[in-house]
């Protein structure tokens, strides 16, 4: 099957789509859209199911995500390289030799995404089931449905099986609450992701943060005042205006208890790009699985990080400024943030790391920054719900998304840009080493100048 671009074509029409489907596959193209079904899907039961407010739930969400797109792609891409063209690409995580040529590729992912949703969720079983029999109902029967509904199955089992024994169980106990000036006050749950196995990258430890501003320096009491000024929940020195753009935005990427969580939220903004500008499965499949891979992969980074330093989040440091050794940060003890004192160590900021690395990897696909999209409030926020953005770029938005953990009163500046940075630079690893093209001069990751 001719691909949707080469990489040559992507830097004069990074969005461009070429249509080149057998009659077969166009049948199967608009009956059905497995990325978008499942990744929905995926969603809901972030949403119903993992809403314990003691659990690292960004962590489960973003493991999840990552599971879902990256069986689809290994079941997917495994059947289009039997076809032997010059484009194949490499697996994410399972050998595709055993993949029948002649499998059809929707059924293959339909199969896939259900065994891993069912295995993870198997009290969800019944809603699974439903929306795959549907799925493969409107495809039709015959050979070619049966071995890529099989071959699919097997790869979900195989995808678990590599992820059975990732990190993220058995959960450890707590990490103790500090004390004194600079220690998070509250225990921090889930610390086991710490060790959470990479997807895409080789060494987690490559992007472990240096450290939070030193309490007595100058970078720390310009950080701390930046927060104070613009992290307070009303009233506070800025304008009702002011104070009111700060708490939308705040609100919008806020993405806690019973939501889709961060990583959800990006993989709603590669799904509103696809609506606009559709891909052919093999790409679709290949684009949600490297955008969140990338952002699984901050998990580890983040949590250690995190667990490393056990940084104090700024409603303690405010209110507790007189034990920091430093004179240039003032006490102010009944100072209350808009987002809460926070769950987790402050340094560094966990949404910063989703969304770097989620908009560097959307960037690294299209070649292409400057593409608009549109992303519309969790429902499961009240105070958000059903307010939509418009964004020009995959980067603004990602600005967006770690300032406003400041605008929360939950980081303080340098903890947003440390995380930022590292986010990207494990987009960018994943977009060079993995689903890379198997032979020739061009491969994915490296866009023409």
């Amino acid at each position: 099957m001719t691909r949707l671009l080469s990489i040559h074509q992507r830097a004069i029409a990074p969005l461009a789509v070429v249509f080149a489907l057998s009659f077969a596959q166009f049948a199967s193209a608009a009956s059905i859209d497995p990325v978008r079904t499942w990744n929905e899907q995926a969603i809901a039961t972030v949403r119903a199911v993992v809403i314990d407010p003691t659990k690292a739930n960004d962590a489960i969400a973003a493991r999840l995500y990552a599971m879902v797109n990256v069986v689809m792609y290994d079941a997917v891409n495994a059947i289009e390289s039997r076809h032997g063209q010059k484009d194949d690409r490499t697996q994410a995580l399972v050998d595709g030799s055993g993949a029948p040529a002649d499998g059809d590729i929707y059924a293959a992912a339909v199969a896939a995404a259900h065994a891993v949703l069912v295995g993870e969720f198997p009290a969800r079983m019944s809603i699974f089931d439903a929306q795959r029999d549907s799925d493969l109902a409107a495809l039709g029967t015959g050979a070619k449905i049966t071995k890529g509904q099989a071959w699919g199955a097997s790869v979900g089992q195989q995808v678990r099986a590599a992820r059975a024994n990732d990190g993220s169980t058995p959960s450890e106990p707590p990490q103790p609450a500090g004390a004194g000036p600079g220690q998070f006050r509250a225990p921090f749950n889930d610390p086991q992701f710490r060790n959470l196995a990479p997807f895409g990258i080789a060494n987690s430890a490559a992007y472990y943060g240096a450290g939070p501003a030193p309490l007595s320096s100058l970078d720390y009491a310009a950080a701390f005042n930046v927060v104070r000024d613009v992290g307070e929940k009303p009233p506070n020195s800025g304008s009702a205006e002011e104070n009111a753009q700060k708490e939308d935005t705040f609100r919008f990427w806020a993405l806690g208890n019973k939501t889709a969580q961060p990583a959800g939220a990006w993989v709603q903004v590669a799904l509103d790009v696809l609506s606009h500008h559709p891909l052919e499965l093999p790409d679709a499949t290949r684009l949600l699985a490297l955008e969140t891979m990338a952002m699984s992969d901050t998990v580890a980074p983040t949590f250690m990080t995190k667990y490393t330093f056990h940084h104090w989040r700024p409603t303690t440091a405010i209110r507790e400024a007189d034990t920091d050794n430093n004179p240039l940060t003032d006490q102010v003890t009944g100072w209350t943030s808009r987002g809460g004192v926070g769950g987790s160590p402050e340094y560094w900021s966990g949404h910063s790391t989703f969304s770097a690395a989620a908009a560097a990897a959307l960037v690294g696909f299209f070649c292409n920054d400057n593409v608009s999209f549109s992303l519309t409030a969790d429902p499961g926020d009240p105070a958000a719900m059903g307010k939509t953005r418009t964004y020009s770029s995959f980067s603004s938005a990602a600005e967006e998304a770690g300032i406003s953990r400041i605008y929360g009163g939950l980081h303080f500046p340098f903890s947003n840009t440390d995380a930022l940075i590292a986010g990207r630079a494990i987009a960018r690893e994943i977009l060079a080493h993995k689903l890379l093209l198997s032979r020739g001069e061009t491969h994915f990751g490296q866009c023409p100048l």
